[in-house]
């Protein structure tokens, strides 16, 4: 895949094979599959789901995607994604049967059940250890291990309405993992890092060499950003009252540029024994700076690459106005056809005072 030039012209076709779930290697080739398009999705409990066009019906069963790659003599056989088939609708139009099949991560075999009533890990458990051991218990995809010495600060009790795969990730959450997959359907421990903590993996930019499609689409919501934080401490004597103010006219945000205030009030402020004024001043000023951030996010088009969700990625695309952007993928919808278009989401974020 190194010899690859994604950004030049090459040959793309698709392969399809049933899994075997013992041993997670390709079992059989399927020559039924008319067509593929998968999600990856940072925000869906399964994080993703693909759809089958068949002219067969398969049973459930493990199926996994690859894009072959043919350019200047190189070749590359590349993972798109491993689901489970299971739910499906079909149509005949007088020549032909049709079967759209619908397909899920192995992530939901971690849905499909929920813990035993009261279940519970106790105070001082090694939280990774214990999630990757609940994880190889419940799902048949492979799953690996992530070490990590953070222990249990008190009982960790499922809720009745908790099923495995939320029970796992808001486990893991108290040691700052989440759950990820590649692509070959193996399960992993991710750690939770912010966009300016990573390094980007590519550069989609509006020159010659880019990949990037002309279409991009950018939305963002200024609504309920505050200009103004007020906070009350007690310092066990009296109350200190601190009050911070946007009015830089630099900042869209503003009390001068939006005409009005936007207060955001703090009554139990994270602040440790009696703190002083000086303490609560930098704290306001600290919250108010964090609260006026903003979130983007960016949908745009691409060419398939080496790019995978949760992946960072600069965004040097003039004319939409994105000059040396970092931003994190957290979506793709990729069309398994001729040119592989990926149709992307990423997210980042701009600070509007400090």
């Amino acid at each position: 895949m190194d010899n690859i030039d994604w950004t030049e012209s090459m040959e793309q076709s698709f392969e399809y094979y049933e899994v075997d779930p013992n041993t997670w290697k390709d079992k059989k080739l399927l020559t039924t599959v008319k067509s593929c398009s998968i999600d990856r999705d940072d925000g869906a409990d399964t994080l993703g789901s693909a759809s089958l066009d068949v002219t067969d019906l398969l049973g459930e069963s493990y199926i996994r995607v690859y894009l072959l790659i043919s350019q200047n003599g190189n070749k590359a056989k590349i993972t798109l994604g491993t689901f489970l088939v299971q739910t499906p609708s079909s149509s005949y139009d007088g020549k032909m049967r049709s079967v759209t099949m619908d397909c899920y991560t192995p992530l939901l075999e971690l849905k499909e059940n929920p813990p035993p009533l009261g279940y519970a890990l106790l105070k001082d458990d090694n939280i990774m250890s214990e999630a990757y051991r609940i994880v190889r218990e419940n799902c048949r995809a492979p799953v690996v291990e992530t070490i990590s010495k953070e222990l249990l600060k008190n009982d960790f009790v499922s809720n009745t309405e908790d099923n495995w795969l939320i029970f796992i990730s808001d486990l893991i959450a108290l040691a700052k993992f989440k759950l990820c997959l590649d692509e070959e359907g193996k399960i992993l421990f991710a750690p939770i890092q912010k966009v300016e903590e990573l390094q980007p993996v590519w550069t989609f930019n509006d020159d010659n060499s880019s990949i990037l499609l002309p279409s991009v689409t950018i939305n963002h919501d200024l609504y309920g950003i505050p200009n103004v934080v007020e906070v009350v401490a007690s310092t066990g004597k009296e109350q200190i009252t601190s009050r911070i103010i946007n009015d830089d006219p630099n900042s869209p945000t503003s009390t001068i540029n939006r005409g009005r205030e936007i207060l955001y009030r703090d009554t139990s402020p994270k602040l440790s024994g009696f703190p002083t004024k000086e303490q609560i001043d930098d704290y306001a000023k600290s919250l108010l700076e964090e609260l006026s951030s903003v979130e983007y996010q960016v949908t745009y088009s691409h060419g398939y690459c080496p790019v995978r969700v949760g992946d960072c990625v600069r965004l040097n695309y003039k004319n939409a106005d994105l000059v040396d952007i970092k931003a994190k993928v957290i979506s793709q919808k990729i069309k398994c056809e001729a040119g592989v278009e990926v149709n992307e989401t990423a997210v980042f974020t701009k600070k509007l005072w400090n």
